[in-house]
């Protein structure tokens, strides 16, 4: 179960609006939704929650690259909305370091058997290809690390310093829109 929430600042205070997320591919459709909800420029965050499981925060300030906090990594690598939010640069990656991996792979099961070799021998090493990519596979899981991940400080001038937001776990948009004094707003979307 996913939810998912926009709020935008303005004069007044906080302006909240459910966010659809069926159009969202890339964490560039997702800055461009929170700009389209901008009023002046001024910040607009959207929360994404996967129940019991994790919470971001995006922040979009402006023309400035969003800001962007997970709060459990490796949950959220296996949702489909978690790896938008998770680039390379977040997790401290060359950009499209896995592009040029799967590549390398595909070049590596490329390999024929050799003339002269016993047919048999070509399945063998094919089972220990398998076996490797699934080897691979749980080593990239590792990398994402079982915790929180990002700007840690991305609502600290808005009310809610980086120890308060690394302790929310459930219900943390609740508690999030409490501290920046959006919860009336947001209940109505919830």
């Amino acid at each position: 179960m996913y939810f998912a929430a926009l709020l935008a600042r303005t004069e007044d205070g906080w302006e909240a609006s459910d966010t659809d997320l069926d159009d969202v591919e890339t964490l560039s459709d997702l800055t461009d939704l929170a700009r389209e909800a901008s009023v002046d420029e001024d910040t607009v965050l959207v929360f994404i929650e996967q129940e019991d499981a994790w919470f971001g925060v995006i922040r979009v300030d402006g023309e400035e690259d969003p800001r962007i906090y997970v709060s459990n990594a490796s949950a959220a690598a296996r949702s489909s909305y978690g790896e938008i939010l998770l680039t390379d640069e977040l997790l401290g990656r060359e950009p499209g370091a896995e592009d040029s991996i799967a590549a390398l792979e595909e070049l590596v099961g490329l390999d024929g058997p050799e003339d002269g070799e016993p047919d048999n021998a070509p399945d063998h090493n094919d089972d220990h290809h398998h076996n490797d990519t699934t080897d691979d596979d749980d080593d990239g899981l590792d990398a994402v690390p079982a915790g929180p991940l990002g700007d840690t400080g991305v609502l600290s001038d808005l009310g809610l310093p980086e120890a308060e937001l690394l302790m929310l776990r459930t219900d943390a948009l609740v508690e999030i829109a409490d501290a920046l004094g959006a919860a009336e707003v947001l209940e109505t979307v919830r």
